[in-house]
C-alpha cells in the first residue's frame, strides 16, 4: 500500500467501519483529481450553455405542483449540499476498473443534459420577489441563471448517486439508519430545487426520468462488470 491508497481489497469484511475506511483510502489521489476534473468539465459546458443558445429558448410551463410549494431558502443548504453527496459513490468505489466505468456510467447522464441544453434550450419563469430578501440566494442566482432547465441535472444526477450509494451501503454491510439518510439526503437535494425556485416541477420531472433510467441500466451492467 502507498500514499495514494492503491491496494488489492480481498471481500468485504462485517465491519462497516472497516469497510469504509478501506474504501475511502483505496485510489483517494485518483478519485480527487478525476471527481473535480469532471466537476469542472461540466460546469464549463453548463455555463457555457447557459449564456449561450444556439435555438430559440423555451419557457418551462408551471403546474399546480409549482404552486403547492413556496418558497424557502433553508433549503439551499440541501441545494449545494449536491456536491458533496454525488461525490461520494465514486470515493466508495475499490478499484481503477470501478471507478474509470462509473466515469462513464455517470457521463451518460451529463452528456444526455447537455445535448438538451443545446438543442432544446429551456428557461424557467423568474419570480423574483420570492429570493429577492435572501442575500444568498441572490448571490446564487447572479452566477446561476434560471436557464439550463429542463432536464434538471441538479435532480438527474441526486437520483443517479442514490442508487449507487444504496448499493454501496449494502455491500458495506451498513445500518438501516445509513440507507434512509441516503434516502431523505435525497428526497431533500431533489425537493430543494423547487423549495428555492431554481427549478419547476416538469424540470425535477425530466430529471428523475432521466437518472432513474441512467442508474437502472449502469447497474445493471455493473453487476455483470463486477
Amino acid at each position: 500500500m502507498n500514499i495514494c491508497g492503491n491496494i488489492d481489497h480481498k471481500e468485504d469484511g462485517p465491519s462497516f467501519i472497516k469497510n469504509l475506511v478501506l474504501r475511502l483510502w483505496s485510489h483517494w489521489c485518483l478519485k480527487a483529481v478525476g471527481t473535480m476534473g469532471f466537476i469542472a468539465l461540466f460546469f464549463t459546458l453548463y455555463f457555457y450553455l447557459l449564456t449561450h443558445h444556439f435555438y430559440p429558448v423555451t419557457p418551462i410551463p408551471l403546474t399546480p405542483v409549482d404552486g403547492w410549494i413556496s418558497f424557502n431558502d433553508f433549503f439551499l443548504s440541501f441545494y449545494l449540499s449536491l456536491w458533496v453527496y454525488v461525490s461520494l459513490p465514486p470515493a466508495l468505489m475499490k478499484s481503477k476498473k470501478e471507478l474509470f466505468y462509473y466515469g462513464g456510467y455517470v457521463g451518460i447522464v451529463s452528456v444526455i443534459g447537455i445535448l438538451f441544453y443545446l438543442f432544446f434550450p429551456t428557461v424557467i419563469p423568474q419570480n423574483s420577489h420570492d429570493w429577492a430578501a435572501s442575500s444568498n440566494m441572490q448571490l446564487l442566482k447572479s452566477v446561476d441563471l434560471g436557464g439550463n432547465a429542463f432536464p434538471s441535472l441538479h435532480v438527474a444526477t441526486a437520483f443517479f448517486s442514490f442508487f449507487w450509494l444504496d448499493l454501496h451501503l449494502k455491500r458495506m454491510n451498513s445500518a438501516k439508519v445509513m440507507v434512509w439518510i441516503n434516502a431523505l439526503w435525497c428526497l431533500g437535494i431533489v425537493y430543494s430545487t423547487m423549495a428555492i425556485k431554481q427549478h419547476v416541477f416538469l424540470d425535477v420531472l425530466g430529471g428523475l426520468i432521466l437518472g432513474g433510467v441512467v442508474a437502472f441500466f449502469t447497474l445493471r451492467h455493473h453487476s455483470k462488470a463486477f
